[in-house]
């Protein structure tokens, strides 16, 4: 149900705040589960020590004093509590100001020793009126905890007597679950930590069998697929083009294209997935499958997430493929029109054997004479939609999937399960890798000189931020500010920013300066992760590190291992959270892309690494693929006695949701 409903009662800014979550719908909202809570404890001051974080009420004793540098806001004043006089300082909190002596406040913060506390939050209720254990929700930028919280209590309050189990009764009553209804009460308004535990546990195996449900009916319908008959690729011209490669391909490149023929042979279209490492070799593996294609017969398409990569598939193909008599194109929106026609002229006509672009390849003025063969570059990047619009454009269209977002292959199969899945292991000889440093505060000072010297040798950098502009709710270096900070630093260089609020024109304009060394320094948040080759980058500062994943960050740092130059990610946080040290010291240790996102998922939990919103599959919020292998082979076996027995009256709301969440994701379009 859209949250615009009238009977939701939410306010514009509200929906606003929304929208910029990505929260569109009374579902969306209820599952935007908390990320941690805040129990209360109040232990006496005599059991207090350094770095503890501390939560007290206290007597107001001095006036607010408040000063500012740049735009950071200190203020300090002092309160009475446990018989002693405390001397808070907050961050961030101009209006603190307006604290009145002998005014009662409860405090949260970190205790500095010394009868020292440094605040992070305060308000004036007395500590008695606090809820024992509060959520805490992700959040973006000038979003505040208690609208999102407002907004969950209002939409739950107006659907409490409509929210439907989707757990079939039996399981309910056999693994004594919670009934829906209850369980998104216990998890976003908790009375204690055992109301959470209850609420998850019952939550994460709904996410687990809606997930398996969805896999086994997609295996279902891919059983039922139209049989084609098999592709008559020439293997001898095959391994002519292997012979003439500048490399032999490893142990595992050649095993997953033995794979890939395997299916271009079969009588069923292909739908594998090939997941390595950034710099593995996928791009080979899949020049060689579609030049297999070819040979067949049949055109290929190889679908690139922006129009620099594509632009960089078409150089690489060409190189790879130098040794076969074939035409390779590439379509994209800066081509003139007479080229745009000419290319889609003899794309209808085959005389273009292999066509490479964005997902503008999908639409309608793009015909293929006989396409076969369909590949897909960082196939979280594209929905089911896009799958499906390529494949009506061809007939028993073999699909190949590629992820630079490798996960260990037990997983695989849980993630994957209705694709075949290649894995890509061993690095091809020689392959340098980029040298990790982990610095341990967020100041570019400590990197300085480093920084100097690879620009001086004619060597370019990127910088990334987490957020795009200053705002005081969210801490952390930005964009715009960076920018201007370096320009004054740098002087005699290039600097360019890249965002996501920038148009798509603005952007590949940055991106096509820093391609060409126009720009020298390149300040960006995450969206350089996938589609930047610039081999002469080999410098990357990544700001307030621990904002982001471990394999997100692992992505990042293989825009500059592109090259032979050696390569070298500075990390910087400030954060003394042990568990951030215990993150980023993975990135340190290893280089190893199945390692990482293993770390990743037992950390943090699967987040967006797998991409399955668009895969037409469920997301997995609270379920870890890691910690939770019991209840992941139970709701595997209860998917599958679901699939058996569609008619169960019991089975048919799952059944039904998870069609339609099918359906819905079918639309999606990047």
């Amino acid at each position: 149900m859209d949250l615009k409903d009238r009977q939701f009662r939410l306010t514009k800014n509200r929906l606003e705040a929304l929208d910029r979550l990505h929260i569109h719908t009374a579902e969306e909202l209820l599952s935007y589960y908390p990320f941690r809570y805040d129990v209360l404890s109040a232990p006496d001051i005599s059991l207090w020590k350094e770095k503890d974080k501390v939560t007290f009420e206290a007597e107001v004793v001095s006036a607010v004093r408040s000063w500012r540098h740049g735009r950071l806001t200190t203020s300090s004043f002092d309160v009475m509590a446990y018989d002693r006089v405390l001397k808070i300082t907050i961050f961030n909190r101009p209006w603190a100001r307006n604290l009145t002596l002998n005014q009662i406040i409860t405090i949260s913060g970190i205790y500095n020793g010394k009868n020292k506390v440094t605040a992070m939050s305060y308000d004036t209720k007395p500590l008695a009126e606090h809820d024992a254990v509060t959520p805490v929700y992700n959040t973006a930028e000038g979003i505040k905890q208690k609208t999102i919280r407002a907004c969950i209590e209002r939409v739950y309050e107006t659907l409490e007597n409509e929210i439907m189990d989707l757990v079939p009764r039996e399981f309910i009553s056999a693994y004594r679950l919670l009934r829906k209804q209850e369980a998104l009460r216990r998890v976003h308004f908790p009375q204690s930590m055992d109301d959470v535990r209850s609420a998850v546990r019952t939550l994460k195996y709904e996410e687990f069998l809606r997930f398996f449900t969805a896999v086994e009916l997609m295996k279902n319908e891919d059983s039922h697929a139209n049989i084609r008959s098999p592709r008559l690729f020439d293997m001898r011209k095959v391994n002519a083009v292997i012979r003439k490669m500048p490399f032999a391909l490893t142990p595992d490149q050649s095993a997953a294209l033995n794979e890939i023929l395997h299916d271009l042979g079969s009588t069923a279209p292909m739908y594998r997935l090939v997941q390595g490492d950034v710099g593995c070799g996928k791009t080979a593996v899949a020049a060689l499958a579609m030049y297999a294609a070819v040979t067949s017969g049949c055109q290929a398409a190889l679908l690139a997430p922006t129009e620099i990569l594509a632009r960089q598939h078409l150089e690489s193909m060409q190189k790879l493929l130098a040794g076969a008599d074939i035409r390779i194109e590439v379509l994209y929106s800066g081509l003139s029109a007479p080229e745009k026609r000419r290319i889609l002229a003899e794309t209808a006509d085959g005389t273009v054997d292999i066509l490479i672009g964005t997902h503008s390849l999908i639409q309608d003025a793009v015909e293929f004479r006989n396409l076969g063969m369909v590949v897909a570059d960082e196939q979280q990047r594209f929905g089911v939609a896009q799958r499906k619009a390529l494949r009506q454009k061809g007939t028993g269209t073999d699909f190949l999937l590629m992820s630079a977002t490798p996960i260990p292959r037990t997983l695989a199969s849980t993630l994957y399960g209705d694709m075949d899945v290649s894995t890509i292991e061993t690095m091809p000889a020689g392959r340098k890798t980029p040298k990790t440093v982990y610095i341990e505060e967020n100041s570019f000072r400590t990197v300085l000189k480093d920084v100097q010297a690879l620009l001086a040798e004619g060597h370019q950098l990127y910088i990334i931020c987490a957020a795009v502009d200053f705002n005081e709710a969210y801490e952390a270096r930005n964009v715009i500010e960076t920018a201007g900070n370096i320009r004054k630093l740098f002087p005699q260089y290039g600097v360019d920013i890249l965002h996501g609020r920038m148009s798509s024109e603005e952007k590949q304009e940055a991106m096509d300066r820093f391609y060409r060394n126009e720009t020298q320094i390149l300040v960006s948040t995450t969206v350089v992760e996938v589609g930047m080759n610039v081999v002469n980058a080999t410098g990357m500062i990544v700001y307030d590190a621990d904002r982001f994943g471990l394999s997100q960050l692992h992505q990042l740092r293989g825009r500059i291992q592109r090259g032979s130059s050696q390569g070298i990610c500075w990390l910087l946080s400030s954060s003394q959270e042990e568990k951030v040290h215990e993150r980023l010291n993975v990135l340190v240790r290893t280089n190893n892309g199945f390692e990482i996102s293993y770390e990743d998922l037992r950390l943090r939990g699967p987040g967006d690494i797998l991409g399955t919103r668009q895969s037409g599959v469920p997301d997995f919020i609270l379920g870890n693929l890691i910690t939770d292998t019991g209840i992941i082979n139970t709701a595997r076996s209860d998917a599958r006695k679901i699939i058996s027995n569609p008619e169960n009256p019991d089975y048919i709301p799952l059944l039904e949701t998870v069609r339609d969440a099918s359906r819905n994701s079918a639309s999606y379009a990047d």
